[in-house]
């Protein structure tokens, strides 16, 4: 039992000696040339010119293996930067922290926690992305150096209206962000003295928020599970305006990478989720300057009940990214890692590496309450078998009192009591027709 035990943690270690062997063995200059090649035709002339772009960077782990198409998962913390409606269905309460190491020296953190009661959801979220920032002077000597840097605080709120066990309900959420750039200090040409205060002509903030729906369905179902197989999501991210410089310099409505997602993904079997999103970008200012679409698809294989392999893809412009990730659990822990290769990957040192940790921390006694509800449920259902019909109302009465919208127990019930009702009624005749037949003798 004890190297059984063990068993993720291998997998997990034969799993990034792969993927480091791999990119380590790629001749990435050819395949960079023939990718520009051939995406070409996709480069967009308005990228780039909107503020805050480090909002377009997944936090990493799942949701960057998966090729960031999210807007349609339920199950995943990662919901903050796809679909702020998720949080009314997430199964537990989890606190997490993530770690991308993106492109050379930058990288973003992230730690984001989300908790739920019935069908209220909520949670919060800081990431900061950063990168080293040097400044030489005309004789190339290094004169300052700092570190450039956005970083956005999150709160989100949701709703699962009409939740029961047949209609799953219609998710409804919204997420209220401000951010905030750091432009760090430069220095005068001549005296090559830092200018105090001359970054924040260029630094700036932004408030935004993020708007979501979400429903789930059972189609094609080919296993047993209460959770729904096909999820379609809906939402519009990043809808709002920053704010550039500070003091003399103020430069107002700049605009943010809003954009709207539509996004499927489907359980075929158990083990298999299939996701796949499609996504327009709005420049709120000026429409015609705002991106062309992207798309993106990812693909999730449980290969045991603690080990998960993911694979993605994203087209976004003429640099499709492909990612490969995986993810094992440890008691309460689920870890996972993942890397992305694209036009800007480098070989040495290999970047575009993210790694996640998510604690689950339970369902507040969800479970045990829908374990109550299961058993007087079936409880009702013997009864009523055995033509203890009032007794089987009771016992559904329990179960409604447990979850009102527990639509077997609701169901079962009213044809409890209309075969309750029909039952007396013939008694009620029964007992008027001996009374009859009883005074007719006399």
């Amino acid at each position: 039992m004890k190297n059984f035990n063990k068993l993720p943690v291998f997998a997990f270690s034969i799993i990034i000696f792969l993927i480091g062997n791999y990119a380590s063995s790629l001749d990435l200059n050819g395949i960079d040339s023939k990718m520009a090649d051939m995406f070409s035709a996709y480069i967009d002339k308005n990228e780039g010119l909107t503020t805050f772009r480090s909002l377009n960077i997944p936090v990493g782990g799942r949701a960057e293996s998966l090729g960031t198409a999210c807007t349609a998962l339920s199950d995943d913390i990662c919901f903050f930067d796809y679909n702020p409606a998720v949080s009314s269905v997430l199964p537990q309460t989890e606190f997490a922290v993530f770690h991308n190491a993106w492109i050379a020296d930058s990288a973003i953190e992230t730690i984001a926690t989300t908790s739920r009661n019935g069908n209220l959801g909520y949670g919060a979220q800081l990431k900061c992305f950063y990168v080293p920032f040097s400044e030489y002077n005309m004789f190339a000597e290094k004169v300052a150096a700092s570190y450039y840097s956005e970083t956005s605080a999150a709160f989100n709120l949701s709703y699962n209206f009409l939740a029961g066990y047949n209609f799953k309900g219609i998710a409804v959420g919204t997420t209220l962000r401000a951010a905030y750039r750091s432009m760090p200090d430069y220095t005068d040409n001549n005296s090559n003295q830092i200018i105090s205060g001359s970054g924040k002509k260029q630094s700036a903030v932004a408030c935004m928020t993020d708007l979501g729906l979400l429903f789930r369905f059972n189609v094609a179902k080919f296993f047993v599970d209460r959770n729904p197989n096909l999820n379609v999501g809906l939402s519009v991210n990043n809808l709002g305006a920053a704010y550039t410089g500070f003091g003399d310099a103020i430069i107002r409505d700049d605009s943010l990478p809003t954009r709207i997602s539509l996004g499927i993904s489907y359980r075929i079997f158990a083990p298999i989720l299939i996701t796949t999103e499609f996504r327009k970008p709005v420049n709120i200012f000026d429409f015609s300057a705002s991106e062309s679409w992207s798309a993106g698809g990812g693909v999730e294989i449980g290969i045991t009940r603690f080990f998960s392999l993911e694979s993605g893809f994203l087209l976004q412009g003429g640099n499709p990214r492909i990612s490969l990730g995986s993810e094992f659990n440890v008691k309460s822990v689920q870890m996972g890692v993942c890397y992305t290769f694209d036009l800007t990957s480098s070989q040495n040192p290999i970047n575009h590496i993210s790694l996640s940790a998510k604690l689950k921390l339970g369902d507040k006694g969800r479970a045990k309450i829908q374990q109550l509800v299961d058993k007087y449920y079936i409880e009702g259902l013997k009864l009523y078998a055995d033509g203890n019909l009032a007794e089987a109302v009771l016992s559904f009465d329990k179960a409604i009192d447990l979850d009102k919208r527990f639509d077997p127990a609701i169901e079962a019930k009213i044809v409890a009591k209309r075969f309750l009702e029909a039952q007396q009624t013939l008694e009620s005749m029964q007992t008027f027709g001996k009374k009859k037949a009883k005074q007719s003798t006399q």
